[in-house]
């Protein structure tokens, strides 16, 4: 009989034990159903009688990761795809507008309350006042402020703003999410969205895993993302006299400089673009035999036209964005810096990416691709309703990856999405075939029945359903 105590054991310890897993079948009386137990002992898998279990397991996901836990079906997947599903996991990047998943495990809210990203309250009260910089919470004999990130940049270029989920007057209790972090929605976890996706091939475009997209998702801002680009300058001491960061960059035209402001440094909130000077600089060149004519110029106009090199620091290929701070250390106010630099200013700018050829896309099943194209809407395949389809994948990445749950998950979750609802499907103890054939009946889908397409660029039918 399983009872409800609960007992702790090291790694060494658990090997001298009979141990169950956690989702063995028992009856009303707690015992074990099944003559037959898949059980572990000393490292080994065995099958062992029902009286000879000493100990089952308290959850079939104590086994597994926070990243390996959050994969629908991880059970189809082979065990491979199912460790790239988890690390990718890991790389995901924070989306501009989050969705919390249709098909989930029932893990997402305590992996987002547990991340440390999120603004948890410490203790039960009534929220006083809210805004995009602090919540405010009074408790029974104290007041709680909580300050909220806005554009932060993280280790990884991504931007942390945090999105308050409460209002004035709301109660809420110890631990509860008071405001969203990066990749997390109403309080769960959002890494990826909701999409429709197709197992099609395209005119050859998803040969190799290549990913096809709609415009849509580009159109929507469906995978857009902040990023936030660190730059810096230094001003050194040289052989020759010490760089300076000033306005005055020879041979540069009022218009590249409309950005500096007096001392050469670009203004906060600025729009640059490839090529825009940051931070006006000059290095001291060598001492040169001057020519009379140079001698006659610095006579007549002394300082400027002394001898320097433009060094400034200008916005690189691809770093086009909104200036989002500036900061300053200089070696006579007390900051430590490296020797021979007088001063390091750093710009920040912040970015926002539209997904485009080239972007590497991932699944929770170790599906990965490269988008190879980007279809205007029109050209997507569409249903019978006329809905287009916003992904197509390679149909032959599935049978030889043996990470068939990404096929259970779509089967799911366009039976979920059809009912208008959200499901969770635990690890090792998720929707079984029969759920599934169930959840699709009631939402008037023919068993694990394939649809039938359109193709866009003819508005003919395709020869088989999809």
């Amino acid at each position: 009989v399983i009872t409800n105590e609960i007992k702790y054991l090291t790694a060494g310890e658990e090997k001298n034990y009979i141990i169950a897993q956690a989702n063995i079948e028992l009856d009303t009386n707690n015992v074990i159903k099944n003559n037959n137990v898949i059980a572990r002992s000393n490292g080994q898998n065995i099958i062992v009688g029902p009286n000879e279990v000493e100990y089952i397991d308290v959850s079939p996901k104590q086994i597994v990761s926070i990243a390996t836990s959050c994969i629908p079906f991880l059970e189809n997947d082979d065990a491979n795809r199912a460790l790239m599903g988890a690390n990718m996991q890991r790389q995901a990047i924070p989306l501009l507008k989050p969705q919390t998943p249709i098909v989930g495990t029932g893990v997402e809210y305590a992996v987002a309350r547990d991340s440390g990203l999120a603004i948890v309250a410490n203790l039960p009260g009534v929220v006083q006042y809210v805004d995009s910089h602090e919540i405010i919470i009074k408790s029974e004999d104290e007041i709680t402020i909580y300050e909220l990130s806005r554009f932060e940049r993280s280790n990884q270029g991504t931007a942390v703003t945090h999105v308050p989920l409460v209002k004035v007057g709301d109660k809420v209790e110890v631990n509860q999410i008071l405001a969203d972090g990066p990749s997390m929605k109403d309080g769960e976890l959002a890494l990826g969205q909701n999409v429709i996706i197709a197992f099609m091939t395209w005119h050859g475009y998803n040969y190799e895993d290549a990913i096809i997209i709609s415009e849509r998702l580009v159109k929507d801002d469906v995978y857009t993302s902040m990023h936030i680009e660190e730059y810096n300058l230094e001003c050194r001491k040289t052989k020759q006299g010490k760089e300076e960061i000033t306005r005055e960059i020879p041979n540069t035209s009022e218009q590249s400089r409309r950005y500096l402001d007096d001392e050469g440094i670009v203004l906060i909130g600025t729009e640059v673009k490839e090529g825009d000077i940051l931070v006006g600089k000059v290095t001291p060149k060598g001492q040169t035999q001057s020519t009379a004519e140079e001698k006659l110029l610095a006579a007549i106009f002394g300082e400027k036209s002394r001898n320097v090199k433009d060094n400034s620091l200008r916005v690189p290929n691809g770093g086009a964005g909104i200036v989002q701070g500036i900061k300053r250390y200089k070696r006579e106010d007390g900051f430590d810096l490296p020797s021979e630099v007088e001063e390091v200013v750093k710009v920040f700018i912040v970015q926002k990416r539209k997904i485009r050829e080239g972007d590497k896309m991932a699944g929770r099943h170790g599906n990965k691709g490269v988008i190879s194209k980007v279809l205007p809407i029109e050209d997507m395949p569409f249903l019978e309703d006329g809905t287009p389809v916003d992904i197509m994948l390679n149909p032959l990445g599935v049978p030889s990856r043996m990470n068939i749950g990404q096929i259970l998950e779509l089967h799911l979750g366009m039976a979920a999405k059809t009912l208008g609802i959200k499901v969770a499907t635990p690890v090792f103890d998720g929707a079984k075939n029969q759920d599934l054939l169930d959840i699709m009946k009631e939402a008037k889908y023919n068993d694990f029945d394939k649809l039938t397409l359109y193709d866009g660029l003819t508005g003919e039918k395709f020869a088989k359903k999809i």
